[in-house]
């Protein structure tokens, strides 16, 4: 993929994921989505457990796997379409996809700059502050502007 068309992905997406960017209404309750609306729908889990095909015991089993985090994505499928409901699954990143790129080609720049600034220091040259600003700002576009540049390798 292109960088410029990386880019626009990243838009893209940074614009889907707005809305659930500071939305404390997606964070599960405590017992979890299936018990809650469960509850809130008046079914009992032998009820839940029949709409399931499955045995109560089954039925509960998936509730609480739910709740403790390693119900996996098919179950927590099938349990939703159960209570009549359609699975929504995202990730959502901590901040904007643009803005996670852009402090990595930085930090990844800055990196970069201070292996170079030590090396010259010890032959006895030196850059000034503009200049290095310069660089940093230049690197950074590159690495930008480069899918292959390394960005996210661990140095």
């Amino acid at each position: 993929m292109k960088a410029t068309q990386r880019e626009a992905a990243r838009r893209h997406l940074d614009k889907k994921l707005v809305p659930l960017q500071n939305s404390d209404a997606m964070v599960r309750p405590p017992r979890g989505w299936i018990k809650a609306i469960r509850e809130a729908l008046g079914l009992t889990t032998r009820q839940f457990a029949k709409r399931l095909s499955l045995s109560q015991s089954r039925a509960v089993e998936i509730e609480q796997a739910e709740a403790s985090g390693s119900i996996t994505l098919e179950s927590l499928r099938r349990a939703a379409e159960a209570l009549d409901c359609r699975l929504v699954y995202a990730l959502v990143p901590a901040s904007p996809l643009e803005q996670m790129v852009e402090e990595r080609a930085l930090e990844k720049a800055r990196q970069r700059l201070k292996k170079t600034r030590h090396t010259m220091a010890l032959e006895n040259q030196s850059v000034d502050a503009a200049d290095e600003q310069e660089q940093l700002r230049q690197l950074t576009q590159k690495l930008l502007a480069r899918p292959g540049s390394g960005l996210w390798d661990d140095d």
